[in-house]
């Protein structure tokens, strides 16, 4: 039986806030982590998304101080560090409502915005802040932040941050930090090499915790993939999709001009949709993010920017225009739907050239995805087999040329002969 959150002995205020908010019970990683990080474990956690790793380390960060408050005003005692700018903002938002319940402060600090704007917050006593490393490290340069009283840090999606080159931004502060206490990884995955090197790093005699959550917390995602000729064909696949469903719908691009010119298409068509990407201003990203989770616009087209992070309710569907190169970025994409145990559809377009990125996901997942045709769609090439690895190839091609290069000889050898004849 999963218990109460009175079992992790938590404030009566925080406890009240999460019922009125309809969350009757912690999910199972809040269940394993927030005992661990009251006691002042170091952690490196791992959970699929959707399943609640924000309460989970926010909640024991706010309980330690409450347990353990300051005697005089100063400077963040925990540091919160998220890749993206979105993901920050929505972990800032969780942690607010959380302080304000219990009279601790909290600042949200990103880029995209005036660099002077934090400043004066900065300046004033402060309980936990949470950011991004980028704008951070410049207020830490300037001598605006300090990590002198930092006692927590937290590393949200802590992959990602590594894939994104915060390493040695991350690595400053901490050494900036001297007296941090403990230390909390968080990630969807933890099969990533740099991760492991960098946990070993950061952490000290940490509790590993890779949570493989019950059915009710997962959801089901139904997986499958459409095989496309051209772009053109993709679009009208994409279409075709679009006129199938009527909730929110997430479209993944690689490429910002995708973005842009795909959100186009689909307006001109009569479909509601705008493009999120990594180089639009901060002001208008919150405002395009917050048009879909209104549904006002219920189609987003986004980079990768939004596949991390963002917890928007009900996306019904998530599309990869463009399939990742990566297996594990394409999780986080189908994340995006079937979260806190509902259910979602993650359909793929795939064109020819992405075959062997098809291959790499397929065994990254442990399963082949499910092929569909709509039959005015069919497609009219031959799609190659994604599992046929480069190096087989090389190989047979090869071995065929040799074989054709011994043919050839034979025959030039039988000519030969009967010619002497």
């Amino acid at each position: 039986m999963t218990p109460d959150w009175a079992a992790l002995e938590l404030e009566p205020e925080l406890i009240n806030l999460l019922l009125e908010q309809g969350l009757k019970k912690p999910t199972t990683i809040q269940q394993d982590v927030i005992p661990l990080a009251l006691e002042g474990r170091d952690l490196l956690a791992s959970s699929p998304t959707g399943t609640g790793k924000t309460l989970a380390f926010v909640l024991p960060v706010v309980q330690h101080l409450i347990d353990f408050p300051r005697k005089d005003p100063g400077h963040a005692r925990a540091l919160v560090l998220a890749p993206t700018r979105e993901l920050a903002e929505q972990i800032g938002r969780v942690t607010e409502q959380l302080c304000a319940v219990v009279d601790l402060t909290c600042l949200t600090i990103t880029g995209g915005v005036n660099f002077g704007s934090h400043t004066g917050a900065l300046k004033q006593n402060l309980d936990i802040i949470v950011a991004t490393p980028g704008r951070l490290l410049d207020y830490l340069g300037d001598e605006k932040f300090s990590a002198e009283d930092l006692e927590i840090l937290v590393l949200d999606e802590a992959d990602r941050m590594l894939d994104m080159g915060f390493k040695e931004p991350v690595q400053q502060i901490v050494n900036e930090a001297m007296y941090l206490k403990q230390r909390l990884l968080f990630s969807a995955t933890t099969d990533s090499h740099s991760l492991a090197k960098f946990s070993t790093q950061v952490l000290d005699n940490p509790e590993f915790i890779n949570v493989e959550p019950p059915r009710r917390e997962r959801g089901k995602i139904l997986q499958r993939m459409h095989v496309a000729d051209t772009l053109e064909h993709k679009q009208q696949l994409l279409v075709h999709l679009l006129r199938e469903y009527n909730g929110r719908v997430l479209v993944f691009v690689r490429k910002r001009e995708r973005a842009h010119d795909l959100a186009n298409f689909l307006s001109q068509l009569g479909f509601g949709a705008a493009a999120l990407e990594g180089g639009l201003p901060q002001d208008e990203r919150q405002k395009r993010i917050q048009s879909f989770n209104n549904i006002r616009q219920r189609i987003l087209v986004a980079t990768d920017v939004a596949a991390r992070g963002l917890d928007i309710p009900d996306v019904e569907l998530v599309v990869n225009f463009d399939l990742p190169r990566k297996g594990d970025t394409f999780l986080h994409r189908t994340g995006r739907t079937g979260r806190a145990g509902k259910k979602g559809t993650a359909i793929s377009l795939v064109e020819a050239h992405d075959a062997e990125n098809l291959g790499r996901i397929e065994r990254y997942l442990g399963e082949r995805l499910e092929r569909r045709v709509i039959q005015e769609l069919k497609p009219q090439f031959k799609f190659p087999d994604p599992h046929k690895s480069p190096a087989k190839k090389k190989k047979k091609k090869k071995k065929d040329k040799k074989a054709k290069a011994a043919r050839a000889t034979k025959v030039a050898n039988a000519t030969a002969n009967k010619k002497r004849r």
